[in-house]
């Protein structure tokens, strides 16, 4: 056909004269592409962890008491809600992008990010009200963050050759994990500053990553009509909302129990999820168009892969959090730190964490090209294993340098693991179906983060409960309180002392405060008593019996899923068709 000097003569043939200019044979695209997305999944990742760090700071700038009755549940929402929503969507939305095209979702989630991102940096409400704007827009936010996270991966697979796979994904990999790893750092430094300020950091970013993918992205992948799965997907989003939200009350004490696990409606949340997830599996295997290919699961590359990053993903999660309330809640008071700055200086010496991953993740992609994923995967699990029992081993007032090298090996193996066994799960499916696989594994990743808070602080609560009550009784009566009142305090549920580590809060002076029995000991009792070290040392040896369970469970959760690694098998390339 016969063209002008300006192009192409018409619309249509311009617009494929400018994807074969800019597409997968053009060397350049696919860098464009691996950067623009990695920077979309970094913003998501760091958003999921930059207000773990950050709670002191946002309740004291929105002026919430979190020891009052009924505050843990905002405490734990502004958590949850982002990580639930996430999860719930994330494989929707990878169906939407194979029907409607995975650049069209991916573009579409970086706006709702950032205008999920000024609505909560401009947060106009106080107490409550402030913590219920900050939880229904974390929800907006987390809708976006699942909308890159089902696409990106799958954009990806389809610009790179098989030979690139493994890097490429390796890196994307390494920033989805390593925004987590950042978001501590970034949340501490922010929230010394002001703690709007770790809402505004996305605004600037969400803005370029837009822009930047409305003008460079372009559809490569092969699209798959059909109709969205209504009855799939609610059941999903349903069953999935219940068995989270249970697991997240079932942290809270239920009348004289120190958990919520014997609570009925925890109970049936629990039930009714797991039928209703039962319900959409059965589902799946009878619709035309699922939103969840159950026929995947025949790849034993992609179940193991799969099984194997959502146990690794909860025994992370439950990392994260426990080195959070060991070292604001403990560690930091008793060498001197104040409850204030715990946060910043927290996020410091957590450092060796975030840069034990980030040399290893590249680096295990790039490598898994040639070698393949099994033995890079199922090390870097067994790694962390190691990692999960030496922190165990050492005590809680540990020698840093001790702590630095057992959180750098655990940032270490989960590098090692992350970008090959991503990378596996990708290749191993047929390209048609790369965003609902994606949007699967995004789903396994999402839901092991938001499971591990319920598990972890779950097991850590059941250590706590048979150790802090007496501990925390004899310490108050030591220092002069009355039995009774050391009795009362004590038997408070051990949620509250577990929080208020986790916040870097000192409780003391609040719960003796209303009962008078702080003007009843000596002014040398009282200063100890409200002085920074004397609730970490009181919680120091019943912290560490819980910690003694939750590691403990993480070490078996990481074996498990190197067993699940190794079970993958050889490499596996579904083009190919052929084992190598």
């Amino acid at each position: 056909m016969a063209v002008d000097a300006a192009g192409p003569e018409t619309s249509a043939e311009r617009t494929a004269a400018g994807r074969f200019r800019y597409g997968r044979d053009h060397p350049r695209y696919k860098w464009v592409a691996l950067s623009n997305t990695t920077l979309g999944v970094l913003m998501a990742t760091i958003n999921s962890s930059i207000v773990i760090i950050s709670l002191p700071a946002i309740f004291r700038g929105i002026g919430l008491d979190p020891l009052q009755q009924g505050n843990v549940s905002y405490l734990l929402w502004m958590l949850m809600g982002f990580l639930l929503v996430s999860a719930v969507f994330v494989v929707t939305f990878g169906r939407l992008g194979d029907m409607y095209g995975r650049v069209r979702i991916y573009n579409l989630g970086f706006v709702v990010f950032t205008v999920a991102s000024v609505a909560l940096g401009f947060d106009p409400l106080a107490g409550a009200g402030g913590a219920l704007w900050l939880i229904g827009w974390r929800v907006v936010q987390g809708v976006g963050s699942a909308m890159l996270f089902a696409n990106s991966t799958a954009i990806l697979t389809d610009a790179f050759p098989t030979s690139q796979r493994g890097l490429a994904l390796g890196i994307n990999q390494v920033a989805a994990l390593g925004g987590g790893f950042l978001g501590l750092i970034i949340g501490g430094v922010l929230s010394e500053w002001d703690w709007r300020a770790i809402f505004w950091v996305s605004i600037p970013i969400g803005l370029i990553g837009t822009i930047w993918s409305y003008k460079s992205l372009h559809e490569l992948g092969t699209s798959r009509a059909g109709r969205l799965d209504w009855p799939g997907n609610i059941t999903f989003a349903v069953g999935l909302s219940l068995l989270l939200a249970a697991i997240t009350y079932g942290i809270q004490p239920y009348g004289a129990h120190a958990t919520g696990w014997l609570n009925p409606w925890v109970d049936a949340g629990l039930l009714g999820g797991v039928v209703l997830l039962v319900a959409f599996a059965v589902i799946e295997t009878r619709v035309s168009d699922p939103m969840f290919h159950m026929s995947l699961f025949r790849i034993r590359a992609f179940w193991a892969g799969n099984l194997a990053g959502l146990l690794a993903s909860i025994s992370r999660g439950g990392l994260q959090f426990m080195l959070i309330i060991w070292l604001q809640g403990i560690w930091l008071p008793l060498h001197g730190y104040d409850f204030e700055s715990t946060p910043l200086w927290s996020a410091i010496y957590l450092v060796p964490l975030t840069l034990g991953f980030l040399v290893a993740g590249p680096a295990s992609g790039a490598l898994s090209d040639r070698f393949g994923a099994r033995w890079f995967a199922t090390g870097g699990l067994l790694l962390t294993a190691v990692s999960f029992v030496g922190l165990v081993l050492i005590p809680v007032d540990f020698p840093y340098w001790l702590f630095a090298v057992l959180i750098g090996l655990n940032g270490v193996g989960s590098g090692l693991f992350a970008a090959p066994n991503t990378a596996a799960i990708m290749s191993s499916v047929p390209a048609d179906q790369r965003g609902v696989a994606s949007g699967m594994r995004g789903t396994f990743f999402n839901s092991g983060t938001s499971l591990s808070i319920g598990v972890f602080f779950s097991l850590m609560i059941v250590g706590l409960a048979g150790t802090l009550p007496t501990a925390l009784s004899s310490g108050l009566q030591a220092q002069g309180v009355d039995a009774g009142v050391a009795g009362q305090v004590a038997g408070l549920p051990p949620v509250s002392s577990l929080f208020a580590a986790f916040l870097g809060f000192n409780p003391v002076q609040q719960l003796l405060g209303p009962t008078g029995a702080l003007d009843q000991v000596s002014s040398r009792q009282a200063a100890t008593l409200t002085g920074g070290q004397f609730f970490p040392q009181l919680i120091s040896d019943p912290f560490h019996s819980g910690l003694v369970i939750v590691f403990g469970a993480a070490a078996v959760m990481s074996v498990v899923a190197a067993l699940a690694s190794l079970a993958r098998g050889k490499r596996y390339v579904h083009e190919d068709t052929v084992a190598a």
